[in-house]
């Protein structure tokens, strides 16, 4: 049985959002809990959080059938295994000059997807904004991302995923851009409800064109390097406000830095044409 990638990304969003809505009472109000105050409240987040990812491994282990390797690798040999072919599926992508233009694409604007993800509450404390609305806006973001992702992927049905894509990543470079006037708390629920509305779709369709351009039966391969190129995709956005901010002095001027990933990753996403 398979799930396609927008489900997948909606119920991870549902599943995230009710236990962050738990933790996010346990803060505000720890005496419901029979907690001492805020700061036992958020060490017993982190132990919900674990019990959480347990409850929810265990249909994983119990369900999900997976083949048994014929024999056991030593640890070198699996390791130099691993780094090999590694370097066999780079030279495969770059001998496809569109799934490498893909490739560049996706690494620029995801990392800016989750630039804004990672320093969105450190952006709206300096900005001013009290902890409990940046708690109250992560939430919202988490709920409105649920049914966004589906409806991102009709979108993508309709439209094209590509084009679907273009649209999400308009719609960061305009939060960019507002951001940098952002004072108020009222402004920073609206960003986070619009990020709800085309981060899990970004994040979604991505994957499904991706999926379109490997060849056919080297899916696993190709989405071991797709799945690192994203996880590289989270330095060079705080590098660029980090370098902004210190020669600028200025917090805000520094979010502007985001723009070159959302606009150089979509203009070069505009060169690849998916069937």
């Amino acid at each position: 049985m398979t799930v396609c990638p927008r489900r997948g990304y909606a119920l991870g969003y549902l599943g995230g959002g009710v236990l962050f809505a738990i933790n996010v009472v346990m803060v505000s109000k720890p005496a419901w809990f029979g907690l001492a105050g805020a700061a036992d409240a958020v060490r017993w987040s982190f132990v919900t959080v674990a019990v959480w990812w347990f409850v929810f491994m265990l249909p994983l282990l119990w369900f999900v059938e997976e083949s048994v390797p014929a024999g056991r690798r030593a640890w070198r040999e699996s390791l130099a295994a691993g780094w090999k072919e590694l370097a066999s599926t780079a030279g495969k992508v770059w001998r496809q000059p569109l799934l490498l233009k893909f490739l560049v694409a996706y690494w620029l604007y995801i990392d800016g997807v989750n630039t804004v993800v990672k320093m969105a509450v450190d952006y709206g404390l300096a900005a001013g904004i009290a902890s409990t609305h940046l708690l109250g806006a992560l939430l919202l973001t988490q709920f409105v991302a649920f049914p966004a992702s589906l409806a991102f992927g009709w979108l993508g049905g309709r439209v094209g995923a590509r084009t679907a894509v273009l649209v999400g990543l308009g719609a960061y470079s305009v939060l960019t851009g507002w951001a940098y006037f952002l004072d108020t708390a009222l402004e920073f629920y609206l960003m986070a409800g619009v990020l709800g509305l085309v981060q899990g779709g970004v994040q979604s369709l991505s994957r499904s064109m991706f999926g379109r351009l490997v060849p056919e039966g080297k899916s696993a391969e190709y989405f071991g390097f797709y799945n690192m190129v994203g996880k590289f995709g989270t330095v060079l956005g705080p590098a660029l406000m980090g370098a902004v901010a210190l020669f600028t002095g200025s917090t805000q001027v520094s979010i502007l830095a985001l723009l070159i990933l959302f606009v150089g990753g979509g203009l070069m996403l505009w060169r690849v044409q998916v069937r």
